[in-house]
């Protein structure tokens, strides 16, 4: 079996999409425990220059989405950024997994060492090849915003643990 660009972002996003699903799940059951409006939760941050969760979210299926579409030589689709709840959170997950899992793997996987370049913040672009695009861009930029979301619910005292993290827990 030979590895592809779309076996490996597969394999690696549907990991991601699960535990963001689970531990926002888990989330929103322990702020209901407590009382807490979800737009509390939503807008919490780990420290004042960081963003907040549901915008950690909000990057985990921009980043996802756009690079996908991008080795697919697609438009992106773009996700209006209007979540207010845990519900709509997961919602956009699962959105931004349909959208993933809709794209040509015969696009994605060709030529995985041609140059690709991209913007990357701040009106800067970079170039790199394909499969690096891949594993040191758009799959590094999931699961760094995925793990903070799950700092954020684990610094609020949410019940959310490692197997949650690696989509292994009941639930999942």
């Amino acid at each position: 079996m030979s590895l592809t660009l779309t076996s490996v972002a597969r394999a690696q996003l549907d990991q991601v999409y699960r535990a963001l699903d689970i531990i926002l799940t888990k989330g929103e059951a322990f702020a209901r425990s407590k009382d807490v409006e979800d737009s509390v939760w939503l807008n919490w941050r780990l420290a004042p220059d960081m963003f907040a969760l549901a915008r950690q979210v909000q990057l985990v299926s921009d980043f996802t989405v756009r690079g996908m579409s991008r080795l697919a030589g697609v438009e992106p689709v773009s996700l209006s950024d209007d979540e207010t709840s845990f519900a709509d959170l997961r919602a956009r997950i699962a959105k931004a997994r349909e959208v993933v899992w809709a794209l040509d793997s015969a696009a994605i996987d060709a030529d995985p060492h041609a140059d690709i370049t991209f913007p990357a913040g701040r009106g800067r672009e970079m170039t790199l090849p394909r499969q690096a695009y891949l594993q040191n861009f758009i799959l590094t930029n999931a699961l760094f915003h995925a793990s903070t979301v799950y700092n954020i619910l684990r610094q609020l005292g949410a019940p959310v643990g490692k197997a949650d993290m690696m989509g292994m827990s009941p639930q999942g």
